[in-house]
């Protein structure tokens, strides 16, 4: 085979291959003297410290080297790993840094993340991020991609700026890490720079485009850590809260329930059982200080989706998963203290067990509700280590009324087989779940078989469900049930890197959702409940960042019985098909001021209708950021015609790294009325935290006498609380 021969096919096959073999390992220098964290490399041991500087493109080049330097140094002592990367830059001026906030979205700025994978199995890992004004983002990552951006562990982080570029400064301490104990364990790693301004991400390891960062099986690694013994057993923080409750009224300004002030104390625990294991309890839990719910406008006949904001329901909450998110679970942590309308139900106590034992993932946890639900809700999740990066697991729930009275189960196996397949991904996974529940004969199941192949040039999918009627999983999320559905998507991306394009995205097959009726079949239109195609006709991302759509979509809805779909606006019984467009444009969240608009328009039950989302959001000096949504539905229909209105609002003021103001302001016309969530948080040292949270609601109806924004529904809100709370953590 001739040179050229060969150039085109390693062109061919989207092969950079680099000019010497990368590094596989960096040494942890030992060190015993104090280290001031301060990002500046004072101490003398940095001068000596092994170093790693090999990084390569994964973005915009593959493979190529990186177009800044970038220099790694790690050390340690008997209580925390240090690690320092040091970012060159030639341009300093346009260092992208508009976040401080503790986990804010760091992809607006330029950023760097470590990956530490402390049990080394390539499995799992703690995830630790800044940007250069050294705002803090962690994360646990487990399986093969999933990512808990709501852990929150013990750990700081440093950050100095010179006219050569940025550096940070982290301190880990070995507390925050779960790792086998002895001498000279060794940790996976993997260190990963964005430069924002030119959209570049840079790697150590695992920087080809079918692997990435969370590709664990190509991490690098720490060696020479000594004997590592984890610190303290045992970490609490008790909390004391006080709360201010407004009477409530109705719409037109009748109170329905008196306001009151009280006081709760309450404290969770966490406890090293093992150096893999760990539990946490909470006694006389309180959620006050998390962020309310986004309001939706909900246009279809089926339940929305919300997610979980609570912390102790988010630490790990990878390990207690098995079903498809927003579509099937068999644990959706949001049925546990929370009715079906949302609002809290009191938590008297709860447990929660997780870590490993060896190949074994192990995940329990258990809650006694208090109030007029009064129930027990326990899950247990089991996963065993199959092959490089694949596993088998079980899981079981169940909930049980006062006096056990009343026990719901469900249950459920799952597969997942991640390969690597000629250099390409590919995952077959699969899961079968039943339920039972008292009234209902049997155990009604669901399951799901599936493949997916996520590579770059093509991303292919493809699924298959079947969910029986009385499937009802107690602590569970089902959209539907007593259905067939088969999903998918096969996506074509060239990377032709010209007139300002870095990556095309076509949808020549149609992405698809069909929904057939149980005793019916998939290949028959006329057994389909609902249906959903969307050809992409032209998509991409550009050099810059922005990302842009041009969609056409087909719809089907067969609604058997009449539903509202919005006020006194409802869709009769029948069989519609119809056709709608789509446009997308969304400039890249690093610009100050960034733009994005949704427009999608075309038929709509037997008549037609107008979907426009605008998006905005200003950053000034990494301070302040000022943001607002706007979603405007306008519907012609043979049942009447309709304006559906929905915006939120945000503005944030942040101090520093460690105190923030957060506004949140939303208004739909559906619920007719306005909601405001203001939240004050302090974070005085890792660990401790001050929360003062003022929330409140007013009716927007225009025939109310208290209607907002006139100043007398001030004196009439639909609900409102004041709350203070103060969180202090010992470690004894």
């Amino acid at each position: 085979m001739t040179k050229t021969a060969l150039t085109l096919l390693a062109a061919s096959c989207l092969v950079t291959l680099p000019a010497v073999a990368q590094r596989t390992t960096i040494r942890a220098t030992a060190i015993s003297a104090p280290v001031i964290l301060d990002g500046r490399l004072d101490e003398p041991f940095w001068a000596a410290a092994d170093s790693i500087d090999d990084f390569r493109q994964r973005e915009p080049l593959e493979g190529s080297p990186a177009t800044e330097r970038t220099v790694v140094k790690v050390a340690h002592d008997a209580d925390a790993l240090y690690i320092v990367v040091r970012c060159y830059d030639s341009n300093m001026r346009d260092v992208r840094a508009s976040q401080l906030r503790r986990d804010a979205d760091l992809s607006s700025d330029d950023n760097v993340r470590l990956l530490i994978d402390s049990f080394d199995d390539r499995r799992s890992a703690f995830v630790f991020a800044t940007n250069p004004n050294g705002a803090l983002w962690d994360a646990q990552f487990s399986g093969v991609d999933d990512l808990n951006e709501n852990w929150n562990g013990i750990w700081e982080v440093a950050v100095s700026r010179d006219s050569a570029g940025w550096t940070a400064e982290f301190r880990i301490p070995l507390l925050a890490l779960r790792f086998h104990t002895g001498t000279n364990p060794e940790f996976g790693f993997n260190v990963r720079r964005f430069i924002r301004r030119k959209n570049e991400e840079d790697l150590w390891r695992s920087y080809g485009r079918t692997q990435g960062f969370y590709r664990l099986n190509y991490e690098g690694t720490i060696t020479d850590l000594g004997d590592l013994r984890r610190p303290h057993d045992l970490e609490l923080y008790p909390y004391a809260l006080g709360r201010a409750v407004e009477t409530e009224h109705d719409s037109v300004g009748r109170e329905t329930s008196g306001g009151y002030v009280n006081g709760k104390a309450g404290v969770d625990a966490k406890l090293a059982i093992t150096p893999t294991l760990t539990a946490d309890v909470t006694v006389n839990t309180d959620f006050a200080q998390v962020e309310a719910d986004e309001q939706v406008i909900n246009l279809t006949r089926f339940p929305f989706f919300f997610p979980e904001k609570r912390e102790f329901f988010l630490e790990s909450s990878g390990q207690l998963d098995l079903g498809t998110p927003g579509r099937m679970q068999l644990f959706y942590s949001r049925r546990v203290g929370l009715d079906t309308s949302g609002a809290p139900v009191p938590i008297i106590a709860g447990g929660r067990i997780y870590g490993r034992l060896g190949p074994w993932k192990l995940g329990v946890l258990d809650a006694q509700a208090g109030g007029t639900d009064n129930a027990n809700e326990a899950v247990v999740r089991l996963q065993h280590d199959l092959f490089e990066r694949s596993y088998v697991g079980a899981i079981g729930t169940m909930r049980a009324g006062p006096n056990g009275q009343g026990v719901q189960r469900a249950g459920g196996v799952d597969i997942d087989l991640p390969l690597v397949v000629r250099g390409t991904n590919l995952e077959p996974k699969f899961w079968v779940a039943g339920s039972q529940t008292p009234g209902v004969p049997g155990t009604p199941l669901a399951w799901r078989i599936s493949t997916d192949n996520p590579n770059d040039l093509f991303d292919n999918f493809v699924s298959l469900y079947r969910i029986d009627a009385g499937f009802a999983p107690p602590l569970g999320f089902v959209r539907r049930t007593g259905i067939w559905e088969t999903t998918g998507h096969s996506n074509f991306m060239p990377r032709p890197h010209a007139f300002g394009i870095r990556q095309l995205d076509f949808k020549i097959i149609p992405e698809w959702d069909i929904i057939a009726n149980e005793s019916g079949s998939l290949g028959r239109s006329r057994d389909w409940q609902t249906a959903w195609f969307e050809w992409r006709l032209l998509g991409g991302d550009r050099e810059n960042g922005d990302r842009f759509e041009v969609n056409f979509q087909r719809w089907l809805d067969a609604p058997t019985d009449t539903f509202g779909i919005f006020r006194a606006v409802k869709i009769l019984p029948g069989r519609y098909w119809w056709s709608r467009y789509e446009l997308q444009y969304f400039m890249n969240p690093g610009r100050p001021l960034r733009f994005g608009v949704f427009a999608n328009w075309g038929q709509f039950y037997g008549g037609r209708s107008t979907d426009l989302e605008i998006s905005a959001t200003w950053r000034r000096g990494g301070h302040i950021i000022v943001s607002t949504d706007l979603i405007r539905t306008t519907a012609k229909l043979p049942a009447g015609a309709f304006t559906a209105l929905l915006s939120a609002n945000r503005f944030e003021y942040d101090f520093n790294t460690r105190a923030s103001l957060l506004a949140f302001v939303q208004f739909d016309n559906a619920s007719e009325r306005v909601d405001f969530n203001l939240r004050f948080h302090w974070i005085p040292v890792i660990g401790d935290d001050l929360f003062v949270v003022w929330n409140s609601g007013y009716t927007t109806e225009p025939l109310s006498q208290f209607r907002f924004p006139d100043t007398r529904a001030l004196a009439r809100p639909l609900n409102g609380a004041f709350v203070v709370k103060v969180v202090h953590r010992l470690a004894p």
